[in-house]
């Protein structure tokens, strides 16, 4: 049931106050209203950052028509709101409320987070106080919604222990209808949330729950976690969904009143990667490697285009051009789609010998552009960090693309790498130097090449979590140098934020005891802070000094593999020993001869 009164006031004494109001009115094409009378159950999806970055995530629309396609539960969205909307609502005094029903969000049975970047977090806390649900675990009872939270950043869950109930870990399609099945089942069993809450911790291994846990520092200073109530697991296993292909799209997308990041179809054509590259964190939570059929994505391609109208088809996996059946996916798609005038584009090209010929099956009817992940610029790096492409191959795969019309190239590096060397940073600007004369060489004027440069974090579950971040001198020297160095006029080199790339790497390293802090920057004001216009990292560093927290150690301190880590409860399937393992590959990888480092910058190995 839509509650009127509060859309009335909404519309009639906020909306006109703020802008883009279209992102708060709800109503979209394919949105799904059930009456709270005909369900037994309602959960709230809220996505932790703006409507135009969360109507964007595909995982938010397979949760959403995952729980709708259940006739007893509805579930409804709510978006972090921008800084003039969350102003207003506290000016009046009205709750943040779900897009489909306007209902406020303490009046749902369970809120359900995504976590898919740790500079979001400010943001939860945004979401619960204005939807009327306290900030933290402690202070909640029976009569609140249970707060849960998934994604990527649940891998570290401890520095959002205090705010939420229970984290869900791994594919969360068919583990979140169990968690809301099994509480509403247990809420009304137990006489206490505490109770009710280790209920769902025992009977599902995938669940963690912070309160049945204790956190306990070692003697090497870090903060482990370990069981404090019977029952519960010691090491909590992922949810995996077996059979992908069985598992529904979501053909009939909610499509977004205003324009966002990504306004086009988007279809998972496998989970999980077959590489193993070092500092990636997906390549191992995802695991194993699922695949859809050729059959199933041409069809949903087709309920979703009809259900839509949009015209642009993104497939979608972290190396969807290793997916087995590529080429027979491409022509199939292009058959069906391209006489509609709709393009097919694919966001995660793997550098390999397939490059070579892959950009004959695709086009650009509506994109010109080619976007590429290399990390490393040789050939030597890349193997030592667990990526063994080619420069050859990258190289040919431009020059097939530049004759096929591509004009831009977008190259995407790291540094910061354990190991790293003067010659890695030039090789970033040769590399994008030499595409350059390429592209104009092959279609007799220039082309534009972006090397957007990221500052690598060692994210938990990855075998880099024992190495230390580089420092912000370090970081700082490298922009210094890349930005200085004379490149080709068409090559531009883009270096992200040193301040915003630690702080991610404290919010994904840190323990609990990160919380507090977390709460202390959120009180000062920080909100959307993946923002670069919104921003404040004075206000985190100055949080984190008042709740003492030792971001040097926790930061830049070098680990043994032996040493017990936060997140170390968290399972991955291929276990704690790969992790280790590959560890050590990489350490011994990075004791080669040390030739030139950056000039003025510490040694990169710990």
């Amino acid at each position: 049931m839509l509650n009127q009164a509060l859309k009335n006031r909404i519309a009639s004494e906020v909306l006109p106050r703020v802008q883009t109001p279209g992102q708060y009115i709800g109503g979209e094409l394919n949105a799904v209203v059930k009456d709270r009378r005909q369900v037994r159950g309602r959960i709230c999806l809220a996505f932790p950052d703006a409507y135009t970055i969360g109507m964007s995530h595909h995982g938010l629309q397979v949760l959403y028509h995952a729980m709708n396609r259940r006739a007893d539960w509805a579930c409804e969205r709510v978006f972090a709101p921008l800084p003039d909307m969350e102003r207003e609502l506290r000016r009046i005094g009205l709750p943040l409320y779900s897009l489909e029903t306007f209902t406020p969000l303490a009046e749902f049975d369970v809120v359900g987070f995504t976590l898919q970047h740790e500079l979001c977090y400010a943001n939860v806390l945004s979401i619960l106080d204005l939807g009327g649900i306290p900030l933290r675990v402690a202070d909640r009872g029976l009569e609140h919604p249970l707060v849960i939270a998934g994604g990527p950043c649940a891998q570290n869950p401890e520095p959002m222990a205090p705010f939420i109930d229970l984290f869900v870990i791994g594919d969360g399609e068919e583990a979140m209808p169990a968690v809301c099945e099994l509480w509403l089942r247990v809420r009304s069993a137990t006489t206490t949330r505490s109770e009710a809450l280790a209920e769902l911790a025992r009977q599902l291994p995938f669940v963690y729950v912070p309160g049945c846990y204790r956190a306990e520092e070692t003697a090497a200073g870090t903060m482990v976690v370990r069981a404090q109530v019977a029952g519960v697991p010691e090491l909590i296993k992922p949810a995996v969904v077996a059979d992908l292909d069985a598992t529904p799209l979501p053909t009939a997308p909610v499509v977004p009143n205003v324009a966002c990041v990504q306004d086009r179809i988007a279809l998972e054509v496998m989970r999980g990667c077959p590489w193993r590259c070092r500092f990636c964190q997906s390549t191992t939570i995802k695991r194993p490697l699922r695949y859809r059929r050729v059959e199933t994505l041409v069809e949903a391609a087709w309920q979703a285009y009809r259900n839509t109208g949009y015209e642009e088809i993104s497939l979608l996996s972290l190396s969807t051009s290793d997916y087995p059946h590529f080429d027979e996916l491409m022509r199939r798609m292009q058959e069906t789609f391209r006489p509609l005038h709709v393009a097919i584009s694919v966001p995660s090209l793997r550098i390999n010998e397939q490059l070579r010929t892959l950009t004959e099956l695709l086009n650009t009817d509506r994109h010109s552009g080619l976007t590429l992940a290399p990390e490393a610029a040789r050939d030597d790096t890349r193997q030592r960090i667990g990526k063994p492409i080619k420069n050859d191959d990258l190289l040919e795969g431009c020059r097939k693309a530049f004759a096929q019309g591509f004009h831009r190239v977008k190259l995407y590096f790291l540094c910061g790498l354990p190991g790293e060397r003067r010659e890695d940073l030039d090789g970033i600007l040769d590399l994008a130097e030499d595409i350059a004369r390429l592209g104009k060489q092959i279609r007799g004027r220039g082309v534009m090449v972006v090397a957007n440069v990221s500052n690598l974090v060692p994210k938990p579950h990855t075998p880099y979590q024992w190495y230390p971040m580089q420092s912000r001198e370090y970081f700082r020297s490298v922009h210094r140098y890349l930005r200085t160095r004379r490149t080709a006029p068409r090559v531009e080199v883009k270096c992200h934020d040193v301040e915003m790339s630690l702080l991610e790497g404290v919010l994904s390293r840190g323990d609990r005891r990160v919380g507090e802090a977390i709460e202390r920057a959120w009180r000062s004001g920080a909100r959307l802070d993946s923002w670069t216009e919104h921003a404040r990292p004075d206000l985190w560093w100055a949080a984190l000094a008042q709740a003492g927290v030792d971001v040097e150690a926790l930061l830049h301190r070098p680990l043994l593999p032996e040493t017990r880590l936060p997140w170390d409860h968290i399972g991955i399937r291929q276990g704690r020993a790969y992790l280790e393992q590959e560890f050590r590959r990489s350490a011994d990888a990075s004791l080669e001869p040390k030739r030139r480092a950056v000039t003025g910058s510490p040694q990169s190995r710990p």
